[in-house]
């Protein structure tokens, strides 16, 4: 069969291309046209357009980047039509997946959603358009299956992904080879993870960087995103005693004794290596000013809302400064502080729902596609 694959970020590259693998496992014939990046093109995909020249961050900047926008819509609509698949599968993305839920539905295409928008932080009213164009649903999120069930729409609760391609990633390396291979010291690790879009490292970095004098006992050391060019953390690294490593997130994780991470994925990846952390997270003001008037939900990171209370500090906005990330970073640096993160995060993966979520939603989707009536975890 042949299978439209769209998603617009890092994040959602990396657990696409874990589906495509397992989607090629249950149809040997399987075809993969998609919008995202080096990873589904790994996987076997036909890069149309790639992620990095798709993410525009917060309001102000998909105003500024309308044109563009506006430009791929037509794009992706009109490589759908000529390619025609056999079924859209549409990765999180919600700014862009739900406007080409709309169009494939009503020119006759399949469209299964992998990933759902955060409809239950605003929103809400999106449900609708779902329900109208969505055939089936796979949520990734323990809660998420209740939240849909409020307004009559059944999914599929597959389980998180993210242990899967943790545990599907390159072999460790050694504490001595990390080191060596990446010229550091025998100091402690704090881990920087700025974000994965120029746009949110240029604001998170310049002020976790300015913590670095704070910690002369620690060695900081920044997780390059694969698509950011070295030169650009460079810009701001420029006489620090700061470290860059690029593809290697994961091992530098597994390495670290604490982690500074801007709001996103790297939250939950952070806490599934153990890694005690503090969330950051800082937009424009005109932004964060819309934010603050249409999310409702108590918490940003993964971690917090899965866990459904604070795990984690959150440092968000105007609390976002160098004094208070210092004092936060001190604190989770503390052994008992950070033993009772760790006994949180070992109840957050039970709640993740266990091993194989790319197989089992890779079998669902071609169940479905066959015909076959199935219905996993409904209660």
């Amino acid at each position: 069969m042949r299978y439209y694959i769209i998603a617009g970020e890092a994040s959602g590259d990396l657990h696409a291309s874990n589906l495509m693998r397992a989607l090629r496992g249950e149809d040997a014939g399987a075809e993969f046209r998609c919008w995202g990046g080096d990873l589904m093109q790994a996987a076997g995909g036909v890069i149309v357009k790639h992620y990095r020249d798709l993410a525009f961050m917060g309001f102000l900047e998909v105003a500024l980047n309308l044109r563009t926008i506006l430009r791929n819509f037509r794009l992706c609509e009109r490589d759908i039509l000529e390619w025609k698949p056999d079924v859209v599968i549409l990765v999180d993305y919600p700014g862009f997946n739900l406007r080409m839920a709309r169009f494939s539905a009503t020119r006759g295409f399949r469209v299964f959603y992998y990933i759902s928008p955060q409809l239950w932080a605003w929103r809400s009213s999106r449900v609708g358009t779902i329900k109208k164009y969505v055939e089936r649903m796979f949520v990734i999120l323990p809660f998420e299956q209740e939240f849909y069930r409020k307004y009559g729409y059944s999914v599929d609760f597959t389980g998180h992904p993210l242990p899967d391609a943790i545990a599907a990633g390159a072999a460790a390396s050694s504490p001595e080879e990390f080191r060596s291979r990446n010229g550091l010291a025998e100091k402690p690790v704090i881990a920087l993870l700025p974000g994965s879009r120029k746009q949110e490292i240029a604001v998170m970095l310049k002020i976790m960087l300015d913590v670095v004098p704070d910690f002369p006992e620690h060695q900081f050391v920044i997780a390059a995103a694969p698509s950011i060019p070295p030169a650009f953390y460079e810009s701001f690294t420029r006489g620090r005693d700061v470290r860059i490593v690029t593809g290697q997130m994961h091992d530098l994780l597994r390495n670290a004794s604490a982690a500074l991470v801007t709001s996103g994925t790297a939250t939950l990846e952070t806490a599934l290596f153990g890694v005690p952390e503090v969330v950051c997270y800082k937009g424009s003001a005109l932004s964060f000013w819309i934010a603050r008037r249409v999310v409702h939900v108590k918490f940003i990171s993964l971690v917090n809302l899965i866990m459904d209370r604070e795990t984690v500090k959150e440092l968000i906005q105007h609390e976002l400064t160098p004094e208070r990330l210092s004092a936060e970073l001190a604190a989770i640096l503390d052994p008992d502080r950070g033993a009772a993160i760790r006994r949180d995060y070992k109840l957050l993966a039970e709640k993740l729902g266990g091993p194989g979520a790319s197989g089992k939603t890779a079998k669902l989707m071609v169940q479905y596609l066959q015909g076959k009536s199935v219905i996993l975890n409904e209660k």
